[in-house]
This record gives structure tokens, C-alpha cells and sequence, in this order.
């Protein structure tokens, strides 16, 4: 993994600022470097976006060269949060003693005056969205040894955020555009902890990527429920996209192929499964493995949140160390079952989208641009959450 060195326990006072001021609201916080936005801005041309590599609901990425350093990839955290210098950098340290070999480095942050910029190690061979799902101008070549360590490292550092952190971090974007490759395609989860960063009315839903609906589980795009339960449902959709190869909608296939977790549970129906394998492969693939990977996808968005098994059960589910019942497998909960998001349309709930979008709007909730949905509808649908408990399920 391309990392490059930080000015490390030394901290970078903005020119706006007296040292002292700062110095009195940073007391107490350890082992997080701070970067003047000066040095970020001049970093990425002035965030030019030819030095773009990302954008989405939190911010955009750009790359960049600190220094005489090797590159750093720098995310613009999008305007609006209130939080203060001390809240804010209590919350980053937070997220920067977060260390796992499936997580992206947290290393610094700038906090000067309304700026909130975080500062990653730079990750060469981008996402999985850019990568393997949705499209094939990558030169990457995706064998099923490697999507087998994509899956498994996805599985166990989602693992480490539910069941090692204290408090549990829900990470609740996850998807194909926040899973980064190192040189040696292992996966990174990338922005985990930022919906600590954000404020409550400006609550994530995540753009800019066709068919990312297709993440959210119904409770949590229907109810507002969040838990980490919502996480594994992202994830089993995730797991299905790599295994086939393919987004998780697609607007351009017959009607009967468009979204992949309906395909994959009509193609369970006929233990005709080994069909959603990627046409890529050119057969070159474990298919027993493949098929049992694709039904721990459909276990993991089982409609009942209950069912879904914990993200270390998964683990050991990918990596064959525990058996599952295959007949437990249930339809998965779909949302286009409850709310078409004009993915599925018919007038009657165009008009129902509407009139919830302008209500939800209206109370100043974070909204979904619908025209980063695949099928290019032109209206817009968005959603309230909460967070809650999930200990009983």
C-alpha cells in the first residue's frame, strides 16, 4: 500500500489563527497532524479538477503532493458542519486510532476556519466502482483468487468496525466506490466514521454513483432504521456485484436482468446460480466457491434484519470455516418491493416520490439527486434516518 510520510506529532497552525487559541482547543488531542489549507490547496493546484479522483455525498477526493512527498489523497469534506475545532479533531482521532489492514489510513486533517479537509494515504489502483463493477475500461485483470481476497478483506475490516471497535462504527455507505485497491489489490474501506463528521440534518445518502439505491437496505431507505445490520445488507449486495462483475442495476438489460439481487434470487430459485458468475472469468473459477459466495450475498440481504448473519459469521462463511443452512435462504428485501424510486415507475408513485421529496426537503434532510440513478429519471426521492439500537437483531 503507497503511503507517504507525514510530519509526524508536528502541527501546522493556520496564519488566521493565533497559536495560542489553537493550542488551547486541540489540548488533549493526540497523534493527529494538522495541515494548513494553504499547503492542501497548493497540494492539489488549487484543488483543480484534473486532480479530482472521487466525489460523493461526504466531499471530493483530490489528489496530491505535500511537499517532496509521494502523493496523498485529500477529501474535501462537504460544507455545512458546525462542529467546532476541539469536537471536530476529538472525532478524527477517534477515527485515526482506527487501524485495520482492511481500512483506509486516516493521517491528518486540516481545521482551518470553516475547512474541513482529512488527508488519507494515496491508494494508485482506485476503487472497485472505477475497477471491476460497471464497466471494463480498467486494465486490471480481476482473477477469482484476487475477488475471493477482495471479498474476504471487505468482510473482515466491516468485521472489525462492528464487533472490535468500542463504540461500534456503523459505517452505512457501504459500496463498489469505497472499497480502494492497494498496488497489490487488497481492499481498503474508505470513509468509515465520517457520519460522526456530519450534521444531523445533513444525514447521508450517497451520489454520484448509478445505482447506488441498490446498497440501502429497505429498513434503513423506508424506516431511517441505521444499525450495523444495514452494513451487512450493503455488503451482501457488494459481494454479488463481485462475484458478477456487474453494478447492482442496470437499465440497459431486459427487465428480468436489471437489478442483481432479483437476478440472483430468481437464479437461486432454479440452482442455475453459476450463471451470474462475470462472463470475464472466461470460466477459470472455483464454481462451488462462486455459487456459495453468491448465496451468502443473498443471506446477508435477507428481508428480516434479523436473519442476516453478523459480519464475523460472514467471514467465516467466505472462508468455508462454518456451514449454513442453504434452504434458511429467503427472498432478500427489496426496495423497488416498497418504493419504485422510478426505477421500477408507474405515474401513481412518481407522484407519491414527489410529494415525499418536497416534504423532505422541505425539513432541510440531505437529498438523493436522482440523476445519478441508472435509468435517468429526472425526479428526486429522499429519506430521514435515525440511528437505533441493534443488540436484538
Amino acid at each position: 500500500m503507497t503511503c507517504f510520510s507525514f510530519l509526524c506529532g508536528r502541527r501546522l497552525n493556520p496564519p488566521t489563527r493565533h497559536s495560542s487559541e489553537l493550542d488551547d482547543e486541540v489540548s488533549g488531542v493526540q497523534n493527529v497532524v494538522l495541515y494548513s489549507y494553504k499547503q492542501l490547496r497548493t497540494a492539489t493546484n488549487d484543488f483543480s479538477p484534473i486532480n479530482k479522483i472521487g466525489e460523493g455525498g461526504f466531499g471530493s477526493v483530490y489528489k496530491g503532493k505535500i511537499g517532496n512527498e509521494k502523493m496523498a489523497a485529500i477529501k474535501v469534506l462537504s460544507p455545512g458542519s458546525t462542529q467546532g475545532v476541539k469536537e471536530f479533531l476529538t472525532e478524527i482521532q477517534v477515527i485515526s486510532d482506527v487501524q485495520h489492514e482492511n481500512l483506509v489510513k486516516l493521517y491528518g486533517c486540516c481545521v482551518q476556519e470553516n475547512h474541513r479537509i482529512l488527508v488519507y494515504n494515496y491508494l494508485e489502483n482506485n476503487s472497485l466502482a472505477q475497477t471491476l463493477i460497471g464497466g471494463r475500461n480498467s486494465s486490471i485483470q480481476f482473477s477469482w483468487q484476487t475477488r475471493v481476497k477482495i471479498c474476504v478483506g471487505v468482510a473482515k475490516g466491516l468485521a472489525y468496525l462492528h464487533e472490535e471497535v468500542r463504540p461500534p462504527i456503523v459505517h452505512r455507505d457501504i459500496k463498489a466506490s469505497n472499497i480502494l485497491l492497494d498496488k497489490d489489490l487488497s481492499p481498503k474501506i474508505s470513509d468509515f466514521g465520517l457520519a460522526k463528521l456530519i450534521p444531523a440534518n445533513m444525514t447521508h445518502v450517497s451520489t454520484r454513483v448509478a445505482g447506488t439505491i441498490g446498497y440501502l437496505a429497505p429498513e434503513y431507505a423506508m424506516k431511517g432504521q441505521l444499525t450495523r445490520k444495514a452494513d451487512i445488507y450493503s455488503f451482501g449486495v457488494l459481494l454479488i456485484e463481485i462475484v458478477s462483475g456487474r453494478c447492482n442495476t442496470n437499465s440497459r438489460l431486459p427487465a428480468e436482468e436489471k437489478y442483481i439481487l432479483e437476478r440472483a434470487w430468481q437464479l437461486h430459485e432454479k440452482r442455475e446460480l453459476v450463471s451470474l458468475v462475470d462472463i470475464a472469468l472466461n470460466g477459470d473459477f472455483d464454481p462451488e466457491q462462486a455459487c456459495r459466495f453468491l448465496k451468502i450475498g443473498l443471506l446477508c440481504t435477507q428481508d428480516f434484519p434479523k436473519l442476516r448473519p453478523s459480519m464475523s459469521t460472514v467471514v467465516q462463511m467466505l472462508t468455508g470455516d462454518k456451514d449454513f443452512d442453504e434452504n434458511a435462504i429467503m427472498k432478500p428485501g427489496l426496495i423497488t418491493d416498497f418504493m419504485d424510486l422510478n426505477i421500477k415507475s408507474t405515474p401513481k408513485t412518481k407522484d407519491k416520490i414527489n410529494h415525499t421529496s418536497s416534504n423532505f426537503l422541505a425539513s432541510g434532510s440531505d437529498n438523493l439527486d436522482s440523476s445519478t440513478l441508472s435509468s435517468g429519471t429526472s425526479s428526486q426521492a429522499t429519506f430521514t434516518f435515525t440511528a437505533v439500537d441493534d443488540r436484538s437483531t
